[in-house]
């Protein structure tokens, strides 16, 4: 009797996939668990393996779409040649050691735990560990990416790892990300291979060349379509020798060899055709990171949903770099942290925000929200992105304590390690485009937040004092701020307020 196969469960979400490729043709031999086709759905890729051994017999097309529970394949018994198969592949089989991990049957379904309250999907950014790699309980096996942090995935069971989502797939709070298969025992060797890469190896693989072989899975078919590169020139490293997303990757364009000096001849050449002017025109297309997507919603957003303009000053830097110049050896000796410029703003915009609350308060639909303390928003450019850190209670901090706030939250955004509480909850922001050169800008304000003070590179110029043409090291300062809830009034004298604290730090010291 035949082995009807049907297309199975591969997430929640998914009601129906799409057939990419058949990895066997109809009338070929199968062996049980031998991957025979792959199988997309609007989320990722999947492998199909054969539920038995015997003859496959085709139902669905390669490009049919089926539901959940459709028919896809046949497998009929064939007892000859499948005796014929495990007689010839059971001397080469290598005996399992007693003291090795053991298969229990068991299957742990692991699923996008819950990283965040405002988090309702993230994206698999890393596969620490590769597809039938051994696991341990509680060891990392991937990174992923929410629009504000990236976690590590722990493995929550020991055992063989089977990958479901893959690099780039973007996932709902709960859905299916990988399996594994639970194993009891000591864990292998670190040279010794896998109890399942080896049976597969011996039974699913021939030694030249697997079944796969040559052939490109869906993902890897794409990028090499975009390449203009053809699966012939690729080798595959996958099961089988298929070609994965990491081959296509990696693979490059063969350059064509040049061709022969050809013999002289009394006749002469015709001219070479002229070189393509601008050298190479390739182009790279890569998916947006959760991260990215998210701050570009957020950007547009503020743009779109608030009345913001942006009001402009200058500020002579002389005395606080004269201040930073006379103490800061004995700053960092004492504190073990270096006397930057960021302290000097963050202390001079909380000062600034006692005075006028209106530039530190923010609008919930019908209400203003007025804030006594000041949780400053410190803008800090990240390897995947722009990220706002906050300094909590800024308003009661120290110089030196500000200081190792922004070096230990810096920090911590470069290596992506920063919290989702690190992150939430800033009442103002501070941001320093200066630091790559900018002279001027109209930054964009941190919704829910009001208001947003941008700081720019620091400029020798021609500034007059006294009747009297003076240089001094200017600053461009900018604040953007929701006109709905902040005048014109408020938002120019808290920007003059800051310029006279900065201009005079002996202000900051005294209160005044």
């Amino acid at each position: 009797m035949s082995l009807q196969m049907r297309v199975p469960t591969v997430g929640e979400s998914i009601t129906e996939v799409t057939i990419a490729q058949w990895l066997k043709q109809d009338g070929d031999f199968v062996e049980l668990d031998e991957v025979i086709a792959e199988i997309e759905s609007d989320k990722a890729t999947f492998e199909l393996p054969a539920e038995g051994a015997g003859i496959l017999r085709i139902k669905a097309e390669e490009g049919d779409t089926l539901e959940i529970g459709a028919l896809i394949c046949e497998i009929e018994p064939a007892e000859g040649q499948k005796g014929e198969v495990s007689s010839e592949a059971a001397p080469e089989s290598t005996p399992t050691p007693d003291s090795g991990p053991k298969a229990t049957g068991e299957v742990h379904e692991m699923i996008v735990p819950t990283v965040g309250e405002s988090i309702t999907e993230v994206t698999v950014s890393q596969w620490l560990k590769e597809d039938g790699d051994y696991v341990e309980l509680d060891e990392v096996i991937a990174e992923i990416d929410s629009d504000k942090a990236t976690f590590e995935l722990p493995a929550e069971a020991t055992g063989t790892l089977r990958i479901i989502a893959q690099e780039g797939d973007t996932l709902e709070i709960g859905a299916l990300i990988c399996k594994i298969e639970k194993m009891e025992g000591e864990a292998p060797a670190a040279t010794a291979t896998s109890p399942v890469a080896e049976a597969q190896a011996t039974t699913a693989v021939p030694a030249t060349g697997g079944y796969a072989e040559g052939h490109a899975s869906p993902a890897a078919a794409k990028i090499l379509a975009e390449k203009g590169i053809s699966a012939s020139e690729v080798k595959g490293t996958g099961v089988g020798g298929r070609i994965t997303k990491e081959d296509a990757e990696k693979a490059q364009k063969a350059t064509a060899k040049p061709a022969p000096k050809a013999a002289p001849s009394a006749a002469k050449a015709e001219p070479a055709a002229p070189a393509p002017f601008g050298g190479s025109r390739e182009q790279k297309r890569q998916k947006m990171s959760s991260l990215r997507k998210t701050i570009a919603k957020r950007l547009v957003a503020a743009k779109n949903e608030t009345a913001m303009l942006t009001t402009f000053n200058e500020v002579n830097m002389q005395p606080i770099m004269d201040l930073r110049k006379k103490y800061k050896e004995k700053f960092k000796e004492k504190h073990e942290v270096n006397l930057g410029f960021m302290s000097f703003f963050t202390k001079a915009v909380c000062m600034a925000l006692e005075e006028w609350p209106a530039v530190n308060a923010q609008i919930d639909g019908n209400e203003i929200i007025y804030n006594d303390f000041a949780d400053i928003s410190i803008a800090v450019s990240a390897p995947k992105g722009l990220v706002v850190p906050v300094i909590r209670n800024a308003e009661s901090m120290s110089f030196d304590q500000i200081e190792k706030e922004v070096v230990r939250l810096a920090v911590k955004a470069r290596e992506n390690k920063l919290t989702i509480e690190e992150m939430t909850g800033g009442t103002f922001t501070i941001t320093n485009g200066g630091i790559f050169g900018s002279m001027l800008s109209t930054p964009i304000i941190n919704a829910p937040q009001s208001a947003i003070l941008g700081m720019h590179n620091i400029v020798q110029r021609a500034v007059v004092e006294n009747g009297e043409i003076v240089i001094r090291p200017m600053m461009y300062v900018a604040l953007s701020y929701d006109h709905r809830i902040i005048d014109g009034r408020e938002s120019v004298s808290f920007l003059v307020r800051v310029k006279e604290l900065l201009e005079d730090p002996t202000r900051l010291l005294l209160g005044v």
